[in-house]
């Protein structure tokens, strides 16, 4: 602002439209719950819609547009963000939500968590940055943009009325939190068993695989399916290497299945079921791969 230049500045409150992503698909995630776990002091919010923020982005760009402004582009309604979920939890067609007020202790490890998650490249929305921009909502005075541009924003009952929610909305909202409840799952599970088999489960392993005929085998064999299972159990849980780490988990159950099936056919009939609890982590394996982009 203090340069020679002809600046325009815009500052979009929460953005939100019918592509969810960040902050709007976190909020219709929270709208799935069946409890609103509600965040301690949350500030208010005045959602903006994403063609209010791009119609006047255009209309800045144009040649007689004015320049050295700056604008608060905040929808027309100032709403808690218990108010924002139960709109959207009324759009996907359910009955409102139970309150839960949330201790001040249980949201900063949730926001601890976040950062965790951030830190092995994932895009989580709630991180402890975050949860300072929920205490100190998103708010602003819409009344310039409507002046200068002519726009008149929004709001997120109209806009939400507009274009009613389809099956897909519902599954996404519904997958939200089941999403990261997946790939933390996978990777306890694939790093739980490695460690397992090289600890308490080490005679067990290099038992069965001595019944199997695998003599002077039994052992290196133990000990290379414990690392692959811990090093798929790593994989799905650093972003960059998630792909992969799921089509190696697949790959391994798969070699799993067949060789239990040469080497100890009995397994087949184990009343725990180790044989048959194969096929559903592949196909949560599966599932995870198809959920994976984030947009």
């Amino acid at each position: 602002m203090s340069r020679d230049l002809d600046w325009v500045i815009l500052r979009p409150s929460v953005v939100v439209g019918p592509a969810a992503y960040g902050g709007s698909a976190f909020l219709r995630g929270m709208a799935a719950l069946p409890v609103f776990p509600a965040p301690p002091g949350a500030g208010d919010i005045q959602v903006v819609q994403i063609e209010d923020v791009v119609a006047t982005v255009l209309f800045m760009l144009r040649p007689d547009a004015p320049g050295r402004i700056a604008i608060d582009l905040a929808g027309p309604d100032r709403l808690a963000m218990s108010t924002v979920v139960a709109c959207y939890r009324r759009w996907l067609g359910w009955r409102p939500a139970k309150r839960l007020s949330l201790p001040p202790l249980l949201a900063s490890v949730g926001y601890r968590l976040g950062d965790f998650a951030g830190w092995l490249g994932w895009r989580p929305p709630v991180r402890s940055v975050a949860g300072r921009e929920i205490l100190r909502g998103a708010v602003g005075d819409p009344s310039a943009w409507v002046m200068t541009t002519g726009i008149t924003p929004r709001t997120l009952e109209a806009s939400l009325r507009d274009r009613p929610a389809s099956v897909q909305e519902r599954w996404f909202a519904q997958l939200y939190f089941l999403k990261p409840t997946i790939f933390g799952v996978l990777s306890i599970f694939w790093l739980g068993t490695g460690i397992i088999s090289l600890t308490v489960g080490w005679r067990t392993g290099v038992g069965m695989m001595q019944e199997g005929g695998a003599g002077a085998l039994s052992a290196p064999s133990v000990v290379a399916g414990a690392l692959a299972d811990i090093a798929v159990g790593v994989g799905i849980a650093v972003r960059r290497y998630t792909r992969p780490a799921l089509w190696g988990g697949i790959a391994i159950s798969l070699f799993y299945a067949a060789a239990g099936t040469a080497i100890l056919p009995r397994l087949w009939a184990d009343p725990l079921g180790p044989m048959w609890k194969i096929w559903p982590i592949l196909v949560l394996l599966f599932v995870a791969l198809a959920i994976l982009d984030d947009r």
